[in-house]
């Protein structure tokens, strides 16, 4: 009976040591899995640290190549600058995500165009030669709308310097009104109306992009300044054609 019972424990502990191994052996994958996930969180929130500064720099080497003599924009260039705007769309708000989700569509079918154009001038070509430039996705079209983001992001920028205090609803009303107001249907502009009174504060819009006010209005007006020459080039290169850009 003795022998039984010490065979039964002996058992009993080479079970409970293989479960425990099994155990670790199972834990180690979810560890990696967990510590996997981790990287890719900083490696994301690196990636969206302090935007401003990169459309900043970004914008500023356009601007160098817009004004240089002979120069022509690089689509994949401009497609990577105007990646780095999308986040600023969602800083004005929940509300607004409906804008950044537009743009960004915009800016990724610039950037798949990238690979088979090289400047803005041969990919508008091609569509005027296929008759697609104001069809519903062309890249023109496209193009078209991502000028107006930018310049969208431009005027808020300068309303936002112009403000005193800290609430920037009549900033973004006023850069809302003067981009989009006239391409928007009636429904879309009264519901911006409406969110309106959501708009995250001026304090709250530099913490999000982890700027402060200081260093937040120096990147501001950098843009501002950067941006000019190359709404122009593109806004040249539509009238050149007699395109139009009102639509």
């Amino acid at each position: 009976m003795v022998e039984a019972e010490k065979k039964k424990s002996a058992l009993l502990m080479c079970f409970g040591v293989h479960a425990c191994r099994k155990k670790k052996l199972q834990s180690v994958p979810r560890d990696m899995e967990e510590r996997r996930r981790s990287n890719g969180s900083k490696v994301s929130a690196a990636v969206d640290e302090k935007p401003l500064r990169k459309i900043a720099d970004a914008f500023k080497d356009l601007a160098n190549v817009v004004t240089s003599q002979g120069s022509e924009v690089d689509i994949a260039a401009l497609s990577r600058a105007c990646a780095f705007v999308a986040p600023l769309f969602g800083c004005v708000g929940f509300h607004f995500k409906f804008i950044e989700m537009d743009y960004v569509s915009k800016v990724k079918d610039i950037a798949e165009a990238s690979k088979s154009f090289r400047t803005l001038q041969s990919m508008v070509d091609q569509d005027i030669q296929t008759n697609s430039v104001r069809i519903q996705g062309s890249h023109s079209r496209n193009l078209l709308k991502i000028k107006r983001g930018l310049d969208f992001l431009r005027v808020l920028f300068e309303q936002i310097l112009l403000t005193e205090g800290n609430s920037i609803r009549d900033a973004v009303t006023k850069a809302y009104t003067q981009i989009f107001n006239s391409y928007h249907g009636w429904a879309l502009r009264k519901a911006v109306a409406a969110r309106i009174h959501y708009i995250p504060t001026k304090q709250q819009i530099f913490r999000k992009i982890s700027e402060d006010e200081s260093s937040g209005r120096v990147l501001m007006q950098a843009y501002i300044l950067a941006s000019p020459p190359l709404l122009q080039y593109i806004e040249k290169i539509f009238l050149e054609r007699e395109l139009g850009i009102d639509w």
